[in-house]
């Protein structure tokens, strides 16, 4: 049994320094780094998503702008939702019903009608 032989971390678990994980010797700095990453990791791939469902309708330089040009009240209360869902099992189940009920009430327009009103409202966002 290897003995361990370290500073106490206040929770009776002792690391020595080489243990711990990441760039430095701090892991607060390793935790506040792997967020950074991790958060802009998650950014970058959210704009290539957006862009790659949006691309084939709209094109390459119109999708673009429209990922783009989101207002900050959209992007607020879509990071609003997403954390409402995350946090609880009745947030999720509220944001599932939210989200159930818009496609229903979607569906329920006629497909045209539908399709006219989306593309009108972000072809206004690509041009902004």
């Amino acid at each position: 049994m290897a003995r361990r032989t370290g500073k106490n971390t206040g929770k009776g678990v002792s690391r020595p320094a080489a243990e711990v994980p990441g760039v430095t010797d701090n892991p607060a700095t390793n935790l506040l780094l792997a967020d950074i990453v991790m958060r802009t990791g998650s950014y970058l791939l959210r704009r290539v998503v957006q862009r790659g469902f949006l691309k084939q309708r709209y094109g390459k330089d119109t999708a673009r702008e429209i990922v783009h040009n989101r207002s900050l009240g959209r992007t607020l209360v879509s990071v609003a939702v997403a954390r409402l869902a995350t946090n609880s099992i009745p947030g999720a189940m509220l944001v599932g019903t939210g989200i159930a009920a818009k496609l229903l009430y979607e569906r329920g327009k006629s497909r045209h009608q539908a399709t006219r009103e989306g593309d009108a409202e972000l072809l206004e966002m690509s041009e902004d």
